[in-house]
């Protein structure tokens, strides 16, 4: 017999467990699956206890004749997939596809590629665990059932090529009603009034402040509904004397987040660096699968990057909390180690948090190592960690309560002003969250006290307006389907991408925004199959699912459940539903060849332009949608385009001649500075491409 045989998913992974196991091991690559339910038809027998078919694709047949070779020589197989219920399932494959009658396999579990936890790893091996692999093989039996059979069927009845999975499709309507909820709102008009007060004597540090009407003093509410109310009390206020009745000051503790789970990284990824959940998935998995780093070779950055728990290890947070104390002192740690409890629901506590393996791997010392990406997802998660252990940050909060006393009128107008005060930044040295950078620009107010007298300087009456519920970003959404329980880790980052791909949802300045097809869809699959699309339902789902893994629940009684209805509204809905066809999107030009209006159509490879008069006329054109912004280079029209990869970028129309592009969205208004191109930047800001120039939008260009 040969060697001990290691098998993983990635040659990756392989180079970097080789540099710990050394000589007595060899190591293989399985690629991901080695084996899957066909492609061509259902491949599971419904009336066989929904057992299913799996087989061998043909683009691993070479790979799995290797692993089988391998298999055949060596003493013993160590399974080293990834440590959740796939990476079981795809071990458990790799057993049924290359077992020989005298193979000994052992399963070995780790949630970072280190020394220390390899060593752990393979000291106590184990053997598969069948309920985890059952839980996986329900949840894959389930969503082929679903997708392999209401798919034909929307083919049938709207057009091919689209899919209605059996998470995707919740997450479709969730969006889709977000935007129904957008389209009904009705902005309602209210008004504010501030009223810029000083101390009648002055001292020493700022003066001016600022303080909002809140009501009257005895607690009653004010409502300013239009123009002619506020400039009514305006009126009034303009001849009231103001001064100060309560001044309430406290100290508060500001604890800091717990480490990194797969969603709040995905959420947090997208909000500082713009990140897709797909690309904060592929960016961490090339951090925990390892990296070359100097002289230390294939070194593996971070813990597994899909978990729901913020569970630490000790030997992690003494580490961290060492890493503080030395390089900021005793008073930045809390008297004990934090420890953080799982609030996802059905959360695997098994797991580990994300965090780096090593807090000795200073971001800045290897970034010479890492590419852009890289580098800054590690950096993320290195300060979340790092903070999680650091002392809380505390605040000073002021409130005064402020009275505006009407000589004519009588009433008693109450004020109020705030401010916050960091009195010890704790972890906000490293790491902060919106929140927190609110406090930090918190604005001063002078040493009041009761009864302190004020002048007004001026009263600032202000118009809004109330806002509708936003459009989900990537980011909002993941936590939406966290709170609701639908889904896994794993399954966000393929969700998102398989919704946009197949046209259903579009992304508008980072937000997503169902097309015609995605809102036609999700009505078809709410009135034909409402269990599938119900949030209640698919999360009662996920807890069947759970105890499969947890409690040994048969899977195959879990699948009849779910399918014995199920089949019926799909029969039933085949009988009923006629062929649905879609509208037909038009634009503001007529074709050049026979003047019929032109509309929008979708093909093989996404949407085109064509003459409304097919198939008398075949005329075609690119899609392009125009921004009404001029070329910086040959002042042609900037236009709105979409890469091979589904996304969003702003392109010169006088391509290939100019070759102008910006991925950021082009805005009509030129740099103040050097009157250069300015394009969104962060949501609420602008920046010159030119000269680098930010500013914050004003309401106007927002809501563009």
């Amino acid at each position: 017999m040969d060697k001990n045989l290691v098998i993983v998913e990635s040659p990756a992974k392989a180079r970097t467990l080789s540099k710990f196991l050394g000589q007595g091991y060899s190591l293989k690559a399985s690629l991901g699956h080695i084996r899957d339910l066909p492609r061509s038809r259902l491949g599971i027998d419904i009336e066989n206890d929904f057992e299913p078919k799996y087989v061998v694709p043909k683009k691993k047949s070479k790979i799995v004749r290797e692993l089988k070779k391998a298999v055949k020589t060596a003493s013993t197989v160590y399974l080293a997939t990834d440590p959740d219920r796939e990476g079981e399932a795809i071990a458990w494959h790799l057993i049924e596809a290359t077992k020989q009658s005298k193979t000994t396999f052992r399963r070995v579990v780790f949630h970072e590629i280190t020394k220390e936890a390899i060593e752990h790893a393979f000291k106590y091996s184990r053997s598969i665990d069948k309920q985890l692999v059952s839980a996986q093989q329900a949840r894959r039996v389930l969503d082929r059932l679903v997708g392999y059979q209401i798919s034909p069927f929307l083919w049938r009845k709207v057009k091919r090529g689209l899919s209605a999975g059996r998470v995707q499709s919740v997450v479709l309507r969730i969006i889709v009603d977000r935007e129904r909820e957008i389209l009904k709102f009705v902005p309602q008009e209210y008004w504010t009034i501030e009223a810029e007060l000083s101390k009648k004597i002055v001292a020493a540090g700022p003066e001016n402040f600022c303080a909002m009407l809140i009501g009257l003093t005895d607690g009653t509410k004010l409502t300013l509904s239009n123009q002619e109310e506020a400039f009514e009390i305006k009126a009034e206020l303009l001849s009231a004397s103001y001064s100060v009745i309560k001044v309430k000051t406290k100290k508060v503790a500001r604890q800091p987040a717990p480490p990194f789970i797969t969603s709040t990284l995905q959420q947090e990824a997208w909000h500082r660096l713009r990140f897709t959940a797909a690309e904060t998935m592929a960016v961490a998995q090339q951090l925990y699968e390892g990296l070359s780093i100097g002289n230390k070779g294939s070194t593996g950055l971070i813990t597994y990057m899909r978990t729901d728990s913020p569970r630490v290890a000790h030997s992690a947070t003494l580490e961290a909390r060492d890493y503080i104390i030395n390089s900021y002192g005793a008073e930045f740690v809390p008297p004990r180690a934090r420890f953080f409890t799982v609030k996802v629901k059905a959360a695997q506590e098994a797991h580990e948090a994300i965090r780096p393996t090593k807090i000795q791997q200073q971001p800045n010392l290897i970034k010479q190592y890492l590419t852009v990406k890289q580098f800054k997802l590690y950096q993320l998660i290195w300060q979340r960690m790092v903070a999680s252990q650091m002392a809380a940050a505390s605040f000073s909060n002021t409130t005064i309560d402020i009275e505006a006393r009407c000589p004519l009128s009588k009433t008693r107008y109450l004020f109020r002003a705030s401010s916050s005060v960091n009195t010890f930044p704790g972890f906000m040295v490293i790491y902060t969250v919106g929140k927190d950078e609110e406090e930090k620009k918190s604005r001063l107010l002078p040493a009041l006290e009761k009864g302190d007298k004020l002048k007004l300087l001026e009263l600032i009456p202000g118009q809004h307006f109330t806002q509708s519920p936003p459009r989900f970003s990537e980011a909002t959404l993941i936590k939406t389907l966290e709170q609701w329980g639908i889904g896994r880790p794993s399954t966000y980052a393929p969700i998102l991408s398989t919704i946009q791909g197949r046209d259903y949802v579009t992304k508008v300045s980072g937000s997503l925004k169902p097309t015609e097809l995605g809102s036609v869809v999700s009505d078809i699959l709410i009135k034909y199959f409402p269990d599938i699309v119900d949030i209640e339902f698919t999360a009662h789902m996920e807890d069947e699912l759970d105890k499969i893994a947890k409690e040994n629940t048969n899977w195959t009684g879990v699948v009849r459940d779910f399918y014995t209805p199920f089949a019926l509204e799909l029969e039933k809905a085949s009988q009923l539903m006629e062929k649905v066809k879609l509208a037909e999107e038009l634009i503001d030009e007529n074709c050049p060849k026979c003047s019929k209006p032109m509309v929008i159509k979708s093909g093989r490879f996404g949407k085109f332009i064509a003459c409304s008069g097919y198939p008398e006329c075949r005329y075609t054109t690119s899609f392009q949608i125009k921004t009404g912004v001029r070329c910086p280079e040959c002042d042609s029209e900037i236009v709105e385009k979409i890469n091979k990869k589904k996304r969003t970028f702003y392109g010169c129309s006088n391509y290939p001649n100019c070759q102008f592009a910006t991925n950021s969205k082009p805005l009509p208004q030129l740099c103040p500075k050097c009157g250069g191109l300015l394009t969104m930047y962060r949501e609420k800001w602008r920046k010159c491409i030119k000269c680098g120039y930010r500013g914050k939008l004003d309401s106007e260009e927002e809501q563009r």
